[in-house]
């Protein structure tokens, strides 16, 4: 997940995403020195919809809505075996990523009124982020570094709602996949 371009995460903002534990053991130091993300309370994970929801619209009926549409999605096995990069970003690429794309369409078709990442960007790319803000001396680095715990193979069957407290965030509700 991404702060917004003040760098601060606002209270009430919320996020879907999938929680790849099996990444932790391999990214979890670079992600507390070098992800924002991780040093607010968000594990390693790849993102669905950010920003989705403010807190004041979340409610029973808008939690079932999002079980019945994560519902109609199965299942899927992802494998982190390589780096990506955008600009001063490093991440794991998982692969294949077409059911994080559909999965990621079905909300942002749900709710159009937020689109992945503020809608500012014209293409999605699933990704699990490990650094970010850093020069390409330090993704080099850390890119070296996890060659050598690469692959990670994920199972994922849940789509987690964060939302930040105002310090930190925190899960708010799973929505199991088929």
């Amino acid at each position: 997940m991404a702060a917004d371009d003040s760098g601060e995460f606002q209270a009430g903002q919320s996020g879907l995403l999938v929680k790849v534990p099996e990444a932790e053991s391999a990214v979890r130091a670079w992600r507390d020195r070098l992800d924002p993300s991780a040093r607010a309370g968000i594990p390693a994970h790849v993102t669905v919809l950010f920003p989705f929801l403010g807190e004041s619209r979340i409610d029973s009926d808008s939690l079932a809505a999002i079980g019945e549409v994560m519902g109609r999605h199965q299942s899927f096995e992802a494998r982190f075996e390589r780096c990506g990069r955008f600009p001063g970003i490093l991440y794991l690429v998982p692969e294949p990523d077409a059911s994080f794309r559909r999965l990621t369409e079905a909300i942002a078709d749900r709710w159009p009124e937020t689109p992945p990442f503020g809608g500012r960007f014209d293409a999605v790319v699933p990704h699990l982020t490990v650094a970010q803000g850093q020069d390409d001396a330090v993704l080099d680095e850390v890119a070296a570094d996890l060659r050598g715990r690469l692959p990670v193979v994920a199972r994922v069957s849940a789509v987690d709602l964060f939302v930040h407290d105002g310090t930190r965030w925190q899960e708010r509700a799973s929505f199991a996949l088929r």
